[in-house]
């Protein structure tokens, strides 16, 4: 694959992570595609409020264009990604998604490469599984690959039954770049933090791993962050923080002795789908502790670099258990695990080894 790419992701938004859980995982793919020598624009609408809650002014790694919610605005955007050598539409973009998905392809010219991108492929597939009718179905063997934030072999094999030329997952990652070890805060002290919008699926597991656990261990201290939950009832050792600035991300993992992952019931259920904090977590050096799903293994090594729970109690079972020495030592294990394995920059890399094989194919059939 030649570097030097144009590629251009139209996507909910990389400068904000307000109502917006991708934008770690967009920042750290567009910076490594970026330090590989391709360029990269990333169109994202003026809408939810993201704009106003910024975490990050326009990066000197990509070109950041801002379209007004509005249908011309959105096919000035268009236009401008024409030239793109890889044109990559996300899924949960948040307005005029399904436009999008029939637009990219519409416009396709040739040699160029379009792609979907699904970071919800779960939700994604129960939709169009549940709706024969619905209008994404019939573009997904249009596109020439259909990229996955994870799912791992279930959501290979239903992408594939629904027509997919090419599924692959490109896992969440390290960005070794923003996510790093850092001294405590003393404004995150505590025994176990938990960071997550509120979500129809997600609620549900966190009354059942976070909530449960912290009326079992009332003399220890449990931290909330993440939009939408200043009207939950919470038990009295539960201080809600609100969002969580990106900037505030490794002070938050860094500073409790526990940090906790709980993945969307989706997620959950297809398995393969670590989240962005299991990585940035990590990252930081902190000691995770997750709900179970099918997987983990692959990422991490239970009981070594990672602890598992299968309900609400067990991850009360572990807290009580778990001495700030054991704490540090998973938290360290963890950390060399990613850096080796996970991080962005492998993640680029398989993205262009994916890519490359396609041109590649191309090629061949040209000469022939």
């Amino acid at each position: 694959m030649s570097k030097g790419m144009k590629f251009a992701f139209f996507g909910s938004s990389l400068v904000s992570a307000y109502w917006n859980g991708a934008a770690t995982y967009y920042r750290g793919m567009v910076r490594n595609l970026a330090e590989r020598g391709h360029r990269v624009s990333f169109y994202e609408p003026d809408a939810y409020e993201r704009q106003a809650h910024r975490d990050m002014e326009d990066p000197d790694w990509a070109r950041v264009v801002v379209y007004d919610n509005d249908p011309v605005a959105l096919e000035r955007a268009l236009d401008d990604a024409a030239s793109a050598d890889v044109l990559i539409k996300t899924s949960g973009v948040g307005v005029f998604d399904a436009y999008l998905e029939q637009a990219v392809l519409a416009r396709r010219r040739p040699g160029q490469i379009v792609a979907f991108w699904d970071v919800d492929a779960p939700a994604t597939l129960d939709r169009v599984q549940g709706d024969p009718n619905d209008p994404f179905r019939a573009l997904i063997p249009q596109y020439d690959f259909i990229f996955t934030y994870g799912g791992g072999q279930p959501v290979i094999d239903a992408y594939t039954a629904l027509g997919a030329r090419i599924c692959v997952p490109i896992y969440n990652g390290l960005d070794t770049h923003t996510h790093f070890p850092v001294e405590p805060d003393p404004r995150f002290s505590g025994d176990l933090a938990f960071v997550g919008n509120r979500l129809p699926d997600r609620e549900a597991r966190v009354e059942q791993f976070f909530l449960e656990a912290a009326k079992r261990c009332p003399g220890m201290r449990f931290l909330l962050g993440g939009n939408g939950w200043s009207d939950k009832p919470m038990p009295d050792n539960v201080r809600y923080l609100g969002h969580v600035y990106t900037r505030d991300h490794n002070a938050i993992n860094a500073t409790p002795r526990a940090v906790l992952n709980i993945s969307r019931e989706s997620m959950a259920r297809y398995g393969f789908s670590p989240a962005t904090r299991v990585f940035e977590a990590a990252g930081a050096g902190a000691c995770l502790i997750t709900d179970a799903w099918k997987g983990i293994e692959q990422f991490l090594t239970p009981g070594e670099e990672v602890l598992v729970a299968e309900s609400g109690e067990e991850v009360a079972e572990h807290l009580r258990a778990l001495s700030p020495e054991r704490a540090a030592r998973i938290g360290r294990a963890a950390l060399a695990r990613v850096r080796a394995e996970h991080t962005y920059a492998h993640r680029a890399e398989q993205l262009e080894a994916v890519l490359e094989g396609r041109s590649n194919s191309e090629q061949r059939r040209r000469a022939v």
